[in-house]
């Protein structure tokens, strides 16, 4: 196929056809047509050449030229696109290193290869143009719901048309046992739209949390417009879900506001998560507040918070247990995923013995650490002493207070503390020692002889073994897997060390033995403070709108 002047137009024409049709700038089909000639013409004056092309955007001339480039001559490399300064001056004036001769060279008429290989080209541009425009239209439509029609349905993945593109229902972003059949209308929530060699994928759930805040979005009006708002959202697709709202305004009721006329606006939401039953639930700052708001319907009658261990104790009346841990566990797994703790769940029969039994330990160890009678024991613990450090260390005033303890009394009992925990340090720094434990380890600020024996029982004797440990290797944390929390225990964890008392001896280490640079150190910790202001200045901004 020649380029002529019969058909100049027609390369315009079909770019604008081609263009129409895959909804991508004409300009990009132009420039696949410019390329796919150029390949043409580089078959037929040899590939070594530079042959570029130009097509008029008006009158869909195509102008063929060879490029040379003006390069050193000891880089001269390949004589068909590249010259000497000297090899230039026949065409240049004053030719410089960088320069470029460019001549028109006579269009090629394409073969039947050659033209095949030409549609290639301007086929596989076209396809990248379309993703690309794909991709940029959904990439900022995530975190939204689409409406969209069954094509097809694959091992279970239903494949859906999203108007320009396809999205795909995976079959566990399904809720329950979900079937679709072509041409149904469906509702989804855009989880991920991600770029791949295949084109951008689009991944829809019908089951992810934020689908269901966002169909609240839809149909009350006051979320919409910022009055009220989701804190927090927990599912089990098609059974049971919670969902945590809060208002800005006094006078208007989030709970309400999201239930509707006669429940209205949530039998929406339930309709269309094929029945899900929801809780609405009032969201509080106070966590345990909040968290027995998240249990209803069963009534709570204790909450104990331990925020270090991110864990929360909830007592309940022995009729409520069943209740209150739902069916399979579902009550309290939704609270929480709602409230993001751990929650241990027992009657007050249970509490009240294991309280029962946290006194008779006590009692028994101050009787035989102490040489106590058992009355007197179990008025230390009735005060609310629970070891030794606290009756051997306590200020004498607080051992005062007890009936039958004046000045002499506690002076014993502080004494007789004092020395039994001294006798246990020494007989632990022995063992410590005899456990391999080196001076490094044992002079190192901040550990108490049991804790460096339960390190050089556990392999850690030097500073450098010591210096190598993680701090929740030390203080004990708490690892996520498949959504479930699990507890790591540490080796200083019976000794209530803080993970940031962990993170700061472990740090120590490294800056005594050299690894790192306090100066670095200081840094962050600068870095860290204003990054504290900054949140707290935020927060305190937050206060003031709301």
């Amino acid at each position: 196929m020649a380029i002529t002047s019969a058909n100049q137009l027609e390369l315009l024409q079909t770019a604008e056809a081609v263009a129409r049709e895959k909804m991508i700038d004409p300009g990009l089909v132009v420039e696949a047509m410019e390329e796919s000639l150029a390949r043409a013409a580089k078959s037929r004056y040899g590939s070594e050449m530079d042959i570029r092309v130009s097509i008029d955007r008006k009158t869909g001339r195509a102008t063929f030229t060879r490029v040379r480039t003006v390069v050193e001559e000891e880089e001269l490399e390949n004589y068909q696109a590249e010259m000497t300064v000297e090899q230039a001056k026949q065409y240049l004036a004053d030719p410089k290193v960088g320069d470029t001769f460019v001549e028109e060279v006579p269009p090629v008429e394409m073969g039947r290869i050659a033209a095949q290989s030409a549609k290639q080209v301007i086929l596989q541009k076209v396809r990248e143009a379309e993703r690309d425009r794909q991709f940029e239209e959904f990439k900022d439509r995530a975190g939204t719901i689409i409406n969209g029609v069954v094509k097809r349905e694959e091992y279970g993945n239903v494949i859906v048309d999203v108007g320009r593109g396809e999205g795909i229902l995976r079959r566990n972003e399904k809720i329950g046992r979900e079937s679709y059949r072509n041409g149904d209308r469906i509702r989804c929530y855009i989880k991920d739209v991600r770029r791949e060699t295949r084109g951008p994928q689009i991944f829809l759930s019908r089951t992810a949390p934020e689908f269901m805040a966002e169909l609240f979005k839809m149909e009350v009006p006051e979320i919409y417009d910022g009055i009220i708002e989701i804190k927090a959202v927990a599912r089990d697709p098609g059974s049971r879900a919670k969902i945590a709202v809060i208002s800005y305004d006094g006078s208007i009721d989030p709970v309400g506001a999201c239930v509707g006329m006669r429940g209205s606006r949530v039998q929406a939401v339930v309709n269309e998560l094929q029945g899900e039953k929801i809780d609405i639930i009032p969201w509080n700052e106070d966590v345990p507040t909040f968290l027995v708001n998240a249990l209803q319907p069963a009534e709570v009658s204790k909450v104990v918070l331990d925020e270090d261990a991110e864990r929360i104790e909830v007592v309940v009346p022995d009729e409520q247990l069943s209740l209150a841990i739902g069916r399979r566990g579902q009550n309290v797994r939704l609270a929480s995923q709602l409230t993001s703790l751990d929650i241990d769940i027992m009657t007050e029969e249970e509490e009240s013995q294991r309280r029962q039994k946290e006194f008779e330990e006590r009692t028994q160890l101050f009787m035989d650490t102490l040489d106590l009678d058992e009355f007197f024991a179990q008025l230390l613990v009735a005060e609310g002493f629970t070891n030794l450090e606290e009756v051997a260390y306590v200020e004498l005033d607080e051992l005062l207070v007890i009936d039958g303890v004046d000045e002499s009394t506690a002076g014993e009992l502080q004494t007789r503390a004092r020395e039994f925990l001294e006798e246990q340090a020494k007989k632990a720094l022995e063992s410590a020692r005899a456990l391999g434990a080196e001076d490094s380890l044992i002079n190192f600020e901040g550990l108490t002889p049991q804790m460096l024996e339960v390190l050089a029982k556990d392999g850690v004797k030097t500073l450098e073994d010591f210096a190598t440990c993680a701090d929740w290797e030390l203080a004990g944390g708490w690892t996520t897997d498949n959504g479930e929390r699990h507890k790591d225990e540490g080796l200083l964890e019976p000794f209530d060390m803080p993970l940031e008392e962990a993170q700061h001896l472990v740090m120590t280490a490294r800056v005594l033995l050299g690894w790192v640079d306090p100066t670095e150190l200081e840094e962050e910790a600068d870095e860290d403070e204003v990054e504290g202001d900054d949140d707290a200045l935020e927060a305190e901004a937050d206060n003031a709108q709301a």
